[in-house]
């Protein structure tokens, strides 16, 4: 695997070396805890994206929810990632093309017994998850596969923002971030300074520093998050313009 120092800005050390995807593509049909962990976390993550591309394509919601439970039941026992290459290892890509995968051995067959039971394969928020779905512009033109691209990403971000909240809530800065998590991604001339100086009491260079050191750490963590969901950390930089694509295209 590629070092992380040949990524131009990867953080420093073997970060990239010990990604939960790395981890579960490694274990490969030998199946481990650590892998184990390293996959439902990736997927507890990212499953929303795929409800949504399953619930674009079918006619009822109880189908959708179906169909998912069905997929990470089938993932779990028959360990999916026995033919997974590195050439194939973009978490994003695996998850939806073996999602289609399996919906279409569904419709070949003559009849389905609905799957779930008393077995909880993750925790997985259908109620939450339907709403979120009901919330967005009714689009009957649009396409799944680009639709699950952007939840994907929309994820992806949201999981960043999280894990920087965590960091500040830990150094005693949550004041900071509540007053200043709006400015990541906007433009340096669009950003209100003086209204967060006032709410935080400070002066009006001080949030320009907390803020530009904010950026960078959001930078960081949205590297990290990047890689954790490909094999190769060559392709961050890549599968980073893919996203920002997904969401603006």
């Amino acid at each position: 695997m590629t070092s992380a120092d040949s990524s131009p800005g990867a953080p420093r050390g073997d970060y990239f070396a010990t990604t939960r995807w790395t981890v579960v593509v490694q274990a490969g049909q030998r199946s481990s805890p650590q892998s184990a962990r390293a996959l439902a976390e990736l997927c507890e993550t990212y499953w929303y994206p795929l409800y949504c591309y399953v619930r674009r394509r079918v006619a009822s919601r109880e189908d959708a929810e179906d169909l998912v439970q069905g997929y990470f039941e089938r993932f779990v026992e028959q360990n999916d990632l026995e033919h997974l290459s590195a050439d194939r290892g973009r978490f994003r890509a695996f998850l939806l093309a073996s999602m289609k995968h399996f919906m279409a051995n569904q419709r070949d067959r003559a009849s389905r017994q609905r799957r779930g039971g008393d077995r909880t394969v993750f925790s997985l928020n259908w109620q939450d998850a339907e709403t979120r779905f009901q919330l967005e512009p009714a689009d009957p033109s649009a396409n799944p596969e680009r639709e699950f691209d952007r939840h994907w990403a929309l994820a992806l971000f949201e999981r960043v923002v999280h894990r920087l909240r965590d960091e500040c809530t830990a150094d005693g800065k949550s004041e900071l971030f509540k007053h200043t998590k709006g400015f990541l991604t906007f433009n340096e001339s669009a950003i209100p300074y003086s209204e967060a100086a006032e709410a935080l009491g400070w002066s009006e260079g001080a949030v320009r520093v907390a803020v530009h050191r904010l950026r960078q750490r959001y930078r960081t963590l949205l590297r990290e998050e990047i890689a954790q969901t490909l094999v190769d950390p060559a392709q961050v930089a890549d599968e980073l313009r893919s996203l920002l694509a997904a969401l603006t295209g």
